[in-house]
């Protein structure tokens, strides 16, 4: 991510004592933009991690075995050996806050499903970085501009008192 767009309006509002409300209001959009992609990665990492433990999941499902021991989770970073009695059924939450009981197959497909529905989140989430990306060019492309104009009006300010002299 380029960043350095803000800096350099931030320093040429303090070379034109503070002028430059223009660039600062598109320093401003810029930096909200920034910010906004900051957050979509984040969205995107915390996806990324939900694809793991998908994985992991299919991968348990795929070596687990009846009368396996295994350490069930209670939280808190504890944890309690279980036995377990029976791998072909298979509890798998389906959404809604609701779960339902799979043999191993269908509870294999419905994690694979969930899998490509993050693909597809993510892939979003992407898109909308990349159009926060070329908003973000616009904006920078006209900041350029407008401090280029600011400093062509303010050597022609210079230019002119020197002639008044």
């Amino acid at each position: 991510m380029r960043r350095y767009f803000p800096l350099k309006t931030r320093s040429l509002r303090m070379s034109l004592g503070g002028g430059g409300g223009q660039l600062q209001e598109l320093s401003q959009q810029i930096q909200a933009i920034e910010e906004e992609k900051e957050q979509l990665n984040d969205e995107i990492e915390n996806l990324q991690a939900e694809q793991a433990e998908i994985d992991e999941a299919i991968e348990a499902l795929g070596v687990l075995e009846s009368d396996g021991t295994v350490q069930v989770p209670l939280g808190g970073g504890a944890y309690v050996r279980a036995t377990i009695d029976d791998v072909d059924e298979i509890v798998v939450d389906i959404g809604g806050g609701f779960s339902a009981e799979q043999d191993r197959d269908d509870a294999k497909e419905t994690l694979e499903n969930k899998k490509d529905l993050l693909d597809e989140e993510i892939d979003e989430v992407h898109s909308q970085i990349s159009d926060l990306e070329e908003e973000s060019q616009k904006l920078e492309q006209q900041a350029q501009q407008a401090q280029q104009q600011m400093m062509q009006q303010q050597m022609a300010q210079q230019q002119g008192q020197q002639e008044d002299e």
